[in-house]
């Protein structure tokens, strides 16, 4: 059969055979699910009745109309504000250890172990830290003489929660943004950093001048993956707080969650889900239109 055909029908073939499948997988599980998801957003469906009413826009009016729902993006701020300081963090040491550090490789593994945790698993872990009475982060607090301190209800004070949920996102993916740094840094040609000491400039000025310029592009895919995540945090708040206390930790994600699962509203869930999609697209132009307007001072 391929011994009839010219070179290139036998290369379009075996692209074509190649890409079937995972198309076929991606229109399925990706793009069928979310023209159905864009469908229920417009009815009343409950999740198991085969009637779905029709309502239009009434959904997404019920959104945009309850400032109770968009509330909760507050709380979503804490998660950004600490994925900003996990960037600087990861930043830092991978600079560190992409230097001539006796035992770097160990340091590595040792700040990457967090990464391949279950994040359940870490989410009942810190529930022990945080804990009022008997967890680890009072008595470590108490026995460096912070009586004050000692006593804090982390996860129980407002003001507190959404803090304290974020640093543990923040020990979980630290490591594993400081390899993506790691490896932006050794793309980076030598020759640059050594006409850069040749010519006396100092480790802040390589730093500034030649180091983060030259990491820009991974600098944005981290920003871009922070933001998004801050955006849908699920996980942490609903294994340890169940978004309390009284809802103050409560994420927009949950909200959805609660509302098709919790009210049988598969309908406004749905339109919340677009909504969150179309605002999760909207900050992430104002960043790159930001990044590039820095860039191209």
């Amino acid at each position: 059969m391929f011994g009839t055909m010219s070179y290139n029908k036998q290369k379009t073939i075996i692209i074509v055979s190649f890409l079937t499948i995972p198309l076929l997988l991606l229109g399925v599980f990706t793009y069928y699910p979310a023209i159905k998801l864009i469908y229920y957003s417009f009815t009343n469906w409950d999740g198991y009745s085969p009637e779905k009413p029709w309502v239009g826009l009434a959904n997404y009016r019920e959104v945009f109309s309850n400032p109770d729902i968009f509330k909760v993006f507050e709380h979503n701020f804490a998660y950004f504000v600490m994925g900003v300081v996990q960037n600087i963090i990861a930043i830092y040491f991978a600079v560190i250890l992409s230097n001539r550090l006796r035992g770097k490789n160990f340091f590595r593994i040792l700040l990457f172990l967090p990464y391949i945790m279950n994040g359940v698993a870490v989410a009942f872990m810190f529930g022990y830290v945080f804990d009022t009475t008997n967890g680890s982060l009072n008595l470590l607090l108490g026995n460096l003489g912070l009586s004050g301190l000692s006593q804090t209800s982390w996860l129980g004070t407002e003001g507190l929660v959404n803090y304290s949920l974020a640093s543990t996102g923040l020990w979980r993916f630290m490591g594993y943004n400081m390899v993506i740094y790691i490896a932006s840094l050794q793309a980076i040609p030598r020759d640059i950093f050594e006409a850069a000491k040749i010519d006396g400039a100092g480790s802040m000025q390589t730093l500034w001048r030649i180091t983060l310029p030259n990491m820009k592009p991974v600098i944005q895919l981290n920003l871009f993956l922070t933001v998004t995540g801050a955006l849908e945090v699920f996980d942490l708040p609903f294994v340890l707080t169940k978004g309390g206390p009284a809802g103050a930790s409560q994420t927009y994600v949950q909200r959805v969650v609660e509302t098709a699962f919790a009210y049988n509203n598969y309908g406004l869930a749905s339109a919340m889900s677009i909504i969150l999609l179309f605002f999760v697209v909207f900050v992430l132009l104002i960043q790159q239109l930001v990044l590039n307007r820095g860039g191209n001072k």
